[in-house]
């Protein structure tokens, strides 16, 4: 299953590769990023059988958190320009060979990322550890779940209508779960993430899928999340003050200011 999984990811970013090079737009790898996993949760489960509660949740959740991240990056970025970070990129990479560099250090490398993310949802489709009840560590990764996709959800849907208001236009959204935590999305999706992981691990003997979350969280925290959006914003005053009184990461508590 491990091997089928891979090809199926390596042929679904070579088709994104392909629409975002005919768009001239390698941001669009964005878009794949949260169907990529509904489509390792699908292999999964179409090769897995007979099926549990365990898997049909993990199914689940992976889908819901997948597709709707995926329709949501859609309809912000399928008709925008080319973000200003894949801009940057390829402006260091210079005239030669782009098309191969895009592939590899973008589309091959965020395939392999999503590969390791996911591994607690590959392993709850592979394992034969499974059980047709709930240990509760199980159940309290649902919760857990539950909790991170309604962070990433009504965050993404609070900056939505805040950017959509003309009259927001330049500055920053406080409100809402942006006033507990600067990055509340962000915060959903590692969340999520650590939710899944507790809801596929069936046994002590299996916690070396942990390097799922811990992925996710270090990208997230130390290197294509939080610090590029921080980098961004860092020399404005508003951002400055904003940064003083709410959490960079963790609601209500955690470090403060830049």
């Amino acid at each position: 299953m491990y091997l089928t999984i891979i090809l199926a990811l390596f042929a679904y970013f070579i088709i994104w590769f392909i629409i975002s090079t005919i768009k001239s737009n390698y941001s669009l790898v964005d878009i794949a990023w949260g169907g990529g996993f509904v489509v390792v949760a699908w292999v999964g489960f179409l090769m897995a059988s007979p099926h549990t509660i365990q898997q049909i949740l993990v199914l689940l959740f992976v889908t819901l958190w997948g597709g709707r991240l995926a329709w949501h990056l859609g309809l912000r970025n399928w008709n925008a320009p080319e973000d200003y970070r894949y801009v940057k990129i390829k402006q260091r990479w210079g005239n030669q060979f782009v098309h191969l560099k895009a592939f590899i250090n973008v589309f091959l490398l965020q395939g392999i990322l999503l590969f390791i993310v996911a591994l607690p949802v590959t392993h709850t489709f592979t394992n034969q550890q499974v059980y047709n009840t709930l240990r509760w560590w199980q159940i309290l990764g649902v919760f857990i779940w539950i909790i991170g996709f309604l962070f990433e959800v009504i965050g993404d849907h609070q900056l939505t209508k805040f950017k959509e208001n003309p009259s927001n236009k330049g500055k920053l959204l406080t409100t809402g779960l942006w006033s507990i935590t600067r990055h509340p999305n962000y915060f959903g999706e590692v969340t999520s993430w650590w939710g899944i992981f507790l809801l596929s691990l069936s046994h002590w003997t299996n916690l070396w899928i942990i390097i799922g979350p811990i992925t996710i969280t270090l990208l997230i925290l130390f290197v294509s999340g939080v610090p590029l959006l921080e980098n961004k914003y860092k020399t404005r005053k508003d951002f400055q003050s904003y940064a003083q009184h709410t959490s960079k990461f963790f609601p209500f508590i955690g470090k403060k200011g830049l």
